[in-house]
């Protein structure tokens, strides 16, 4: 009995000289075993409590006068047009408009461009366009175009029937474009023309137009 209680404080006695030593290392290499550990510091310019949130940047508005395609776009062997000087927020609509006349001064082609609220207000504004055409065309039958969405040509005479007249409409995205084509009575614009200028609108609109976040 007295031996196995030798043993045992002997071992205790191991275990007290070991703890000290380990103590006494720990306070030369400058660590304070007694003490809880100290947090570690925040990194600079970190914050581990407080969060920014950035604003969501303003879209800065379309410049639709860069969109609007230029008599060089339109010239061919026939005919060769001139600018004259766009317009920008016809009527105090955000948009564009232009007049493009051949040398001869007998052909023209006009184009508008509507901004709306959303691709989803096209199918109204396309409707809504095409009701107040009769006061620049008397109208045949629309027919249906693949320039853009909704695409729509509208031929005739003007009201007083002094010159033939064609309209395309259609939208891309969030813009209505108007494009009106005028000539001499009896000769309108072919069908041809008419495509091949809605198509380099609708690309100028697709290629210019800021991408929907």
């Amino acid at each position: 009995m007295k031996r196995q209680h030798a043993t045992r404080f002997a071992a205790f006695a191991m275990i007290a000289t070991v703890a000290l030593g380990v103590t006494s290392c720990d306070n030369q290499s400058g660590l304070n075993t007694s003490q809880p550990e100290a947090s570690m510091p925040a990194l600079p310019g970190a914050s581990a409590t407080t969060t920014t949130t950035s604003p969501k940047p303003v879209a800065a508005p379309v410049n639709y006068t860069r969109l609007l395609l230029q008599a060089r776009d339109i010239s061919g062997a026939g005919d060769i047009y001139v600018d004259q000087p766009p317009t920008p927020n016809p009527d105090s609509r955000p948009g564009a408009e232009v007049l493009l006349v051949n040398q001869d001064q007998t052909k023209a082609v006009s184009i508008l461009l509507v901004a709306l609220d959303n691709p989803a207000a096209g199918p109204s504004a396309l409707a809504e366009a095409q009701a107040s055409l009769e006061k620049a065309v008397t109208p045949g039958p629309p027919q249906p175009s693949f320039v853009g969405t909704g695409g729509t040509v509208v031929s005739g005479n003007s009201p007083d029937g002094k010159k033939s007249v064609s309209v395309l409409l259609f939208t891309e995205g969030s813009t209505l474009a108007r494009v009106e084509f005028d000539g001499l009575p009896g000769q309108p614009a072919s069908a041809d023309f008419i495509t091949n200028v809605g198509q380099k609108q609708d690309i100028a609109l697709r290629v210019g137009l800021p991408t929907a976040p």
